[in-house]
């Protein structure tokens, strides 16, 4: 049995936040989407009590990360989700306004499996998430190591 995929939003703007839940609901994801306004909270979420990342096991998540945090880079979490035995093969998106080059490039050799940059004009960003709302209903993300 396959368990229900969890989305992990890790992101400190609200109208995003609000703009990337509804237009992923809107393609059809019923999935439960657990919102995080800053780094601390997700990566307490993510990492467990212990800190091992063993809290996660046999969970199957999906994260949307922000690289621009309040309190710590999205950059950050992504190296540690992909450095943890239990949470690295859990696919992360980055959605964010960073479109530097170099920036996109260590993002995708610390294991980012999309990176989407926000558009200034709203419309634009609004499809975005709409299709990636499509990759979602399609795609099957592998549960965290048991």
């Amino acid at each position: 049995m396959t368990n229900p995929v969890s989305i992990i939003m890790v992101e400190d703007d609200e109208g995003h936040a609000r703009l990337i839940e509804r237009n992923i609901r809107r393609s059809g994801v019923n999935n439960e989407i657990l919102p995080f306004t800053d780094g601390t909270s997700a990566v307490d979420y993510l990492f467990g009590k212990d800190g091992t990342g063993s809290a996660r096991k046999g969970q199957a998540l999906l994260v949307l990360l922000d690289l621009n945090l309040p309190d710590m880079t999205g950059i950050d979490i992504l190296r540690r989700i992909k450095e943890n035995a239990f949470l690295k093969s859990t696919p992360v998106v980055v959605l964010t306004t960073t479109d530097d080059s170099h920036e996109i490039k260590r993002c995708y050799e610390l294991g980012c499996n999309v990176y989407i940059t926000k558009p200034v004009n709203y419309e634009s960003f609004a499809n975005a998430i709409r299709q990636l709302g499509l990759f979602f209903s399609v795609i099957k993300v592998p549960e965290a190591v048991s």
